[in-house]
């Protein structure tokens, strides 16, 4: 018998009873007109829930190997899950891009809201909005209670969000909201249309109010030091990773990597016009018509073109691609915080990945060049494809495994691994999208230096290769710096970046450490297989094993 699977089914089922918005992310009907218990009550039962999972899986052997990995995979997610609840890594849940907030309002964007029943969930969730996020507020109060409170900084920042989503940045999400819901293809009339109004005003009141909390309660007891310490960052990059790293080494690294960047973009630059340094070279290319988009539908064209383009040209080539993942859709989200994100299919494959785009209210024209790697790392071979295959393969995955399983370091580093295998198959021969690659890598990069730096206080090196501020201790002022120094992104955005890795802490730098990771394992693989290496059998291997921690992805692997 398959204990270990059904352990891990079991634990989706009560999830899935605990959190009706991973119902919703999953597809699967009956909780789309409810909301999570966001108060300490709903987060203690959660823990209550990975404890006794945890019970069981230690005290049960797995039957083969396939069940061998997916004990290792679920053992090391929830040890380190309990680990940061039960340490009080609670408060950190409130920053600008991952907070219980957020999550809410996201759930908006992936429901049905094209029939009838679909109009009557939106009304309940609408309605639930208010005990949510005063449910939200109470686990905040405690955690404050407790002396545990997020930086004033993301305090401040997700009150402005809110602000954003009730219109002060010009286009109000809840009115948006009830007005792409259609019945039949038309818009709700009658009563439903009233309910729906009625509904909105109560989450854009329930919205007000917790910005109000967060100004007035939260933020004058909240800390104004931005770096939490070396224990939660230690613990963060662990969570994060699903592997323990040398910080220090890594932030080393970080500096060596980010000038072999640079140095490769120069002579891209030179490619793109001769004599030229990067920043003519972008200026050159920000000036060709045929580089730019016009507006925000033009280029949800173009991603939807490039995106299919690239999944046909893969697909029985480079990689085995089921049939329901062949599909994507390229989306531009309802809110302009300038976020990408994408989301995985339901169950059932009806409702397909979708890579989203949130686009700020003051970008007019769009850069090919710049994002033409994005497309690879949102889409096919980056996060579409491992995600979507993940969640077809249930003859070799079970339900946690293809369903609730993700690690930043595996599921990003796999996304930028992806990016550099374009490169490696000559789908960056063009210098301007090789430089659009190198800038984005190079982003990348400044992450991981700013990240540790800034959270763990550290010196800046005396001989590193900028010249940049040598013998300072990182603080985030430093850090605006050194990112507007490197980075070739709009202040806005690169305001929100900032301010996400100092909320976010050990979730950024996941990208870079997690596709350094991917780079070794492949070249480990390699080596042991000799010239039995065959890279498309590395990939179909690698991706079997579904999402895992990074420590047990390497340790499978090399049992392969």
């Amino acid at each position: 018998m398959r204990l270990i699977d059904q352990i891990a089914d079991r634990y989706v089922d009560e999830s899935i009873k605990l959190s009706p918005g991973l119902a919703t992310f999953l597809g699967v009907p009956g909780f789309e007109d409810k909301i999570d218990d966001l108060s300490p009550a709903g987060l203690a039962a959660q823990a209550d829930l990975d404890r006794r999972t945890l019970d069981e899986l230690r005290s049960t052997e797995p039957c083969d190997e396939r069940e061998q990995v997916a004990k290792e995979a679920m053992t090391e997610r929830l040890e380190l899950a309990l680990e940061r609840y039960e340490a009080g890594d609670a408060h950190l849940s409130l920053n600008v891009l991952g907070s219980g907030v957020h999550g809410v309002r996201q759930l908006f964007d992936i429901m049905n809201i094209e029939d009838a029943e679909g109009a009557a969930n939106v009304v309940a969730r609408l309605n639930a909005v208010p005990v949510a996020f005063e449910q939200y507020a109470d686990t905040l109060r405690s955690e404050a209670s407790a002396g545990r409170v997020a930086a004033r900084r993301q305090v401040t920042e997700v009150a402005s969000h809110c602000d954003n989503w009730n219109g002060a940045s010009g286009d109000d999400f809840w009115a948006g909201l009830i007005k792409r819901v259609t019945v039949d293809g038309e818009p709700p009339t009658g009563e439903l249309a009233a309910a729906l109004e009625e509904g909105a005003q109560a989450a854009r009141a329930a919205t007000a109010t917790f910005a109000e909390f967060l100004r007035n309660e939260l933020a004058p007891v909240a800390p104004e030091k931005d770096a939490v310490g070396r224990d939660r960052y230690a613990r963060a990059s662990r969570y994060f990773l699903g592997a323990a790293v040398d910080l220090e080494e890594t932030y080393a690294w970080g500096w060596e990597e980010l000038h072999r960047i640079e140095t490769e973009m120069a002579r891209v630059a030179d490619r793109i016009k001769s004599g030229a340094d990067v920043d003519e070279a972008v200026a050159v290319l920000d000036a060709d018509p045929e580089q730019t988009l016009p507006d925000k539908d033009a280029f949800r064209d173009w991603m939807q073109e490039l995106a299919d383009a690239t999944i046909a040209d893969m697909a029985d080539t480079h990689f085995d691609i089921p049939e329901p993942v062949r599909r994507i859709e390229c989306m531009i989200a309802p809110t302009s915080d300038g976020a990408i994100y994408y989301t995985g299919p339901s169950e059932d494959f009806t409702r397909p990945g979708r890579m989203w785009w949130s686009v700020p209210p003051e970008q007019e024209t769009f850069s090919k060049w710049r994002e033409v790697t994005t497309v690879y790392h949102e889409g096919v071979p980056g996060h579409h494809l491992q995600v979507g295959q993940s969640a077809y393969r249930s003859e070799l995955l079970n339900r946690y495994q293809r369903q609730l399983l993700w690690c930043s370091g595996h599921g990003e580093g796999w996304a930028l691994y992806s990016e550099r295998l374009m490169e490696e198959l000559g789908y960056l021969d063009d210098p301007a999208i090789r430089l659009g690659m190198l800038d984005a890598q190079a982003f990348r990069a400044t992450r991981v230096i700013v990240d540790i730096g800034v959270h763990l206080e550290l010196e800046i090196p005396a001989d590193n290769p900028f010249g940049f501020a040598p013998g300072q201790v990182w603080t985030p002022e430093l850090a605006w710096d050194f990112l507007r120094a490197h980075c070739r992104i709009e202040d806005k955005m690169l305001q929100f970046e900032l301010n996400r890795y100092l909320g976010w802490p050990g979730q950024a730098p996941s990208y870079k450490v997690g596709e350094r990771i991917w780079m070794a394992a492949r070249d480990e693989y390699k080596e042991r297989k000799g010239e039995a290496f065959n890279l498309k059998q590395f990939h179909t291997d690698a991706l079997n094993l579904g999402s895992l921690g990074l420590e047990p992805f390497q340790a499978a692997l090399k049992r392969i």
